[in-house]
């Protein structure tokens, strides 16, 4: 079973894409504040991490962008969502995100990226060894 780690701010949308995702068959692990977010990877082990980019007072594309630079995390694939940008901006945007989704969105499309980021993930292991 594949584990999604999702660090969103606002609770009711993390509740319900935790739901959605483990109703998909996904082991979840929600998080409501960046600020735990290397505390809560070292313990969970996620295979992708959901990432808003607006949590609070912590920008999520400089989160991103740390995950992405430390060896021990850089791996990890990384799907950053907002309400506040559009996908366009992140053709000529790159934080390290492996992918983009605006909010809102719909549930279908959100499994179907998850989905397709993991597959991707599964080659990758596959074509190194």
């Amino acid at each position: 079973m594949k584990r999604i780690l999702v660090v969103d701010d606002d609770i009711e949308v993390l509740e319900t894409i935790q739901l959605i995702l483990e109703i998909g068959g996904f082991k979840v692990s929600a998080l409501n504040d960046g600020e735990e977010i290397f505390n809560r990877i070292e313990q969970f082990n996620p295979d992708l991490i959901l990432l808003d980019i607006s949590l609070g007072h912590i920008d999520g594309r400089v989160v991103c962008e740390q995950l992405k630079s430390i060896e021990s995390t850089s791996k990890i694939p990384i799907l950053l969502i907002s309400g506040l940008y559009d996908p366009k901006d992140f053709t000529t945007l790159n934080y390290g995100q492996d992918d983009f989704l605006s909010k809102p969105f719909q549930m279908d499309v959100l499994l179907k990226k998850i989905t397709k980021i993991l597959s991707l993930e599964q080659d990758e292991k596959y074509l190194m060894n």
